[in-house]
Parts: C-alpha cells; structure tokens; sequence
C-alpha cells in the first residue's frame, strides 16, 4: 500500500489543486495523475531542541504546498514551480525514493503553495513531503509515514546542506486538526495532544526579513551544542537537566554555557507546555512562549532587530497572551498566542506598528492546527 493519507478537501487544498492542474496542462501539456498536499508547521514549543534529540511541540498549519504530477514515458522529472530555489529539494526526494528502492520514474511536476518561503514555518519540509508523496504514489511504492519524513529529512540534510533535525518533516506528515504533536527527537515516539477547548489562535507574523538558513549562524549552533555535550560527557544535551548544568556550568565556556543553558530549559518547557494544553490553559502557555522567546535571544542569540519589533508590537496589541521567534531564527516569522476574539482586532494593529517601527511591510495570518499530508482530488 502506498502511504494514502487523504487530505480533506477544504477550499485552499482545492483552489491550490486547480492551480497545479492548471500550470501543468500550461507549462508541459499533460493531464494530472496525482496530487499530494503537504503543510507547513509551526512549533509552538521546542526551538532547536530537535537535533539535540529532545522534545518539541508543533502545529501542523493551513497553509501548504500541493504538488500535481503527471507520469511519463521515459525517466525525466520535469518541474515548474513560481518560486525560486526548490530544485535541490525536488532532486534530493528523487535521488532518496531510489536509495528506498522507490524509483520514481519520469514525471511532469507543478509545485504551488501558499506556505511563507523563508519565514520559518519550514516551506521547504512542506516541499520536501509534498513531492515525495506524490512521486512515491504515482510510482506505486510502500512507504510508510515514518519513513517518509525520515527520508525527507535525508533529503535536505545531504541534498541542501542544511542539518535540520526531524521536527519539520514529522509535523507536515503526522499533524491533525485540533492537535498539537508532541515528539521525543530521540526516540522518535509522538502523540497527538487535544487543545482542550482553548479559546486562542495562533498567529504568524512574518517579518518579510528573509534569511538563508544554510548561509546563517544555524549550523554554527549545532556545532555548540555538540561541543556542550562532549564537555558534560554525554551523547545529546537532552541527558542534562538545568539543576546538573548549573552544577556543571563551570566546565564550559560562556558560549557553550549559554547554548546548553537555551537547549535544556526549552526543553522543560516543551513538556510544561503539554500540561498546560491538557488543562486549555491558554495563560500558562502563553507565559511559557514568552519564556522560550527571551532564552532564544538572550542564551541562544538567534533574534535580529526585525523579530523584536515585531515581537513588540504583537506584545502591545489586544489579547496577546504570548509571542516568540520561530524556526531557526535571524529574521522569519514571530508566533503569536492570541485570544480568539481579539484575533480581527490583534492583525491590523500589529501590521500598523511594526510597518511604522521597521518600514518593512508585514505578512500576518492566523491559523490553527490543520490536517497533515496526504493525497488530494485533482477534480
């Protein structure tokens, strides 16, 4: 069986479905045979603590890329897609299916989406899982949702150079509506966890600051906490709580000290966090971000002047009960947890004062946990 999760087929999955159809009879001439929708995600808790083998909490969100393929007759994969720099994903999905012994075959390719490119709610694991749904199901091949994002996440650790750890790709496969996913990086085991009723949306707030995470400080960080781990005597940060590192902290440099200290903190708040979603305590979560956000820009320094502000005028407007970067960092998006009626209120005063404070123009949705991926209807 191929991995045959079906998306429902809400009005964005359909109209990006269309537009895929479209583009192909366009650019190549040729009438769909599949469709696979992917989402992007949003980690509500757990900031660089996945490749570090701790604990995360995540969102699948409502935005996605849908990728329509169309099969052909020899082995070439043709692509056209709007964006830009999404060839080095399409070809590491390729060249990883065959190591699976998934051969995709020759195919023709519309990518579309919705999802902010460089904005830290990882379009590219969106991308990455969208095509290899796609192509693993036009070429008729058992892949099960595990390995699928695994295998994703090979693609862009050895395709795009980029170590990410497996966060992205496990959201945009294993997310579901009104669910948080929580996930042992380690171990690899992940639940879903009920919001509880919470009356709070979760909102992103692009900076429009993009940044090119293979290019920034992103694996320079993973670095750190490799070195930090090495210095304590054990495989991964997730084995130090914050009491043994404050015992401990004299034997790491100031650097290392305040990596560890982000990694191991975070990580105690991912598994608050859970408690506080069991409860539909929405203040305690809130307050949990907010915590997360200050360890990031002090301990871990992954902020910039543009995620302040914005972070800033989130924190100013109505019914924000928390906000924080998200992603790796160094520009992209800050989350905002926001009371749902004050949603209509909380946008437009944001965009207002962060446009004021930076003169960038600012992209700002809410969303909440949405369905993650799996074949759509072309029809």
């Amino acid at each position: 069986m191929v991995y045959n999760h079906h998306c429902r087929p809400d009005a964005p999955t359909r109209r990006l479905a269309r537009q895929g159809v479209d583009a192909l009879r366009r650019h190549f001439g040729t009438t769909a045979d599949v469709a696979a929708r992917a989402p992007g995600r949003l980690e509500v808790l757990g900031a660089h603590t996945d490749y570090n083998e701790g604990f995360v909490t995540a969102i699948a969100i409502e935005r996605a890329t849908v990728v329509v393929a169309a099969r052909r007759p020899d082995r070439l994969v043709r692509a056209w897609s709007p964006w830009g720099d999404w060839r080095d994903y399409l070809a590491g999905v390729c060249a990883e299916l065959a190591a699976e012994g998934c051969v995709p075959g020759g195919a023709d390719v519309a990518i579309v989406g919705d999802v902010p490119v460089g904005g830290g709610v990882s379009s590219s694991a969106a991308l990455e899982v969208a095509c290899a749904v796609a192509l693993s199901s036009l070429a008729g091949c058992t892949l099960g949702p595990e390995r699928l994002a695994l295998l994703c996440q090979r693609a862009e650790n050895e395709y795009v150079g980029m170590r990410c750890g497996i966060l992205d790709q496990f959201t945009s496969v294993f997310g579901r509506p009104e669910r948080v996913m929580w996930l042992d990086c380690r171990t690899r085991e992940h639940r879903l966890v009920p919001m509880a009723g919470m009356s709070a949306r979760f909102v992103v707030c692009d900076t429009n600051r993009p940044r090119e995470l293979v290019g920034s400080a992103y694996n320079e960080r993973r670095a750190q906490c490799e070195r930090a781990a090495q210095v304590l005597g054990v495989r991964a940060l997730r084995e130090i709580d914050s009491a043994t590192l404050r015992a401990r902290a004299g034997e790491l440099d100031a650097t290392l000290l305040r990596r560890a200290r982000h990694v191991v903190s975070e990580n105690e708040r991912v598994q608050a966090g859970v408690a506080a979603l069991e409860r539909g305590d929405a203040v305690v979560l809130g307050e949990l971000i907010n915590a997360s956000h200050l360890s990031l820009r002090d301990d871990y320094q992954v902020s910039c002047p543009e995620l302040e502000a914005m972070r800033a005028a989130a924190l100013d407007a109505p019914g924000c009960l928390g906000a924080r970067l998200v992603g790796a960092g160094f520009g992209g998006c800050v989350m905002a947890l926001v009371e749902e009626e004050c949603v209509g209120e909380f946008v437009p005063q944001v965009e207002s004062s962060y446009r004021q404070a930076t003169g960038l123009e600012p992209s700002i949705f809410a969303t909440g946990a949405a369905d993650g991926a799996g074949i759509v209807a072309t029809d």
